[in-house]
């Protein structure tokens, strides 16, 4: 036992053990850099200019689909509308709150709704927590919406992208029931 305790001692001694080895710094020696001729600077291609945000005539958009939800069965008169903001359900850009402001314009011309003003929806959204970037894109909570500011009908409006062809569609529903009363949809040019 005594051997191998010895044996042992002995290796880690040697093994701490080292020699110093000198080696001598690599000769350093100078040299100019080449000069290569720099190559002719071609015109470069232009930089594309990033996309327009169309100008769509909304309100020449928005005007028959009024129409037609004025003319539909069983809408009362003076009752209290909400106009929810028009959500944006393609992949470009779209003016939806010029969207927005063109359908209640046409609604207020004809004067058959109270359209809540927009003071109160932002107050409201405030109250319920929600922030006025929220487009409300769910049913559910421009319903809830619709229901803390006491209207009778609100519109939920979006635009969609089908096979290529942009289409507002435009629901009015009974806040009351969640039921849909007139649906109606226009293409976007």
């Amino acid at each position: 036992m005594k051997r191998i305790l010895f044996v042992m001692l002995s290796a880690v001694l040697l093994a701490s053990c080292v020699m110093p080895v000198t080696q001598q710094p690599a000769p350093i020696t100078p040299t100019e850099p080449e000069k290569k001729p720099e190559p002719p600077v071609e015109p470069s291609e232009k930089v594309p200019q990033p996309p327009k945000i169309q100008s769509l005539n909304w309100n020449n958009i928005v005007q028959p689909l009024v129409d037609q939800m004025l003319s539909a069965n069983g809408l009362e008169l003076g009752k209290v509308l909400l106009v929810d903001s028009v959500k944006n359900n393609t992949n470009g850009s779209l003016r939806t709150l010029q969207a927005t402001d063109a359908i209640t314009d046409a609604i207020s011309n004809k004067q058959i709704f109270q359209i809540v003003p927009k003071s109160r929806v932002h107050v409201a959204r405030q109250a319920l927590g929600l922030s006025s970037e929220d487009s409300l894109g769910l049913r559910s909570k421009s319903v809830g919406l619709a229901r803390y500011l006491n209207a009778d009908y609100i519109l939920y409006s979006f635009v969609s992208n089908n096979h290529g062809q942009r289409n507002l569609e435009m629901q009015l529903m009974l806040v009351k029931t969640g039921e849909i009363l007139w649906s109606g949809r226009s293409d976007v040019n």
